[in-house]
């Protein structure tokens, strides 16, 4: 999603700005519904879905994104 809103940025193509929501949420989305079986918080939600997902970017690049889940008791085979 970062990526697609430099390009439109650096390029002035403000068109490629609505790729955004598809390439940021149709992963998310479909594992949702094909392995978790459950209905994303985005619906319900979309704005503190939006904070999550960059706190949790956040933290996966600052490599403390594994000792968080841990506190919250997720159990990961490595989250970084």
């Amino acid at each position: 999603m970062v990526l697609i809103a430099i390009g439109a940025a650096v390029t002035g193509n403000w068109l490629l700005l609505l790729a955004i929501p598809p390439a940021g949420y149709a992963f998310a989305w479909s594992a949702h519904a094909l392995v978790e079986r459950n209905r994303p918080a985005t619906f319900s939600y979309p704005a503190w879905s939006l904070a999550a997902d960059f706190k949790m970017w956040w933290l996966w690049l600052t490599r403390r994104l594994g000792p968080e889940l841990e506190a919250a008791g997720v159990r990961t085979t490595d989250a970084r």
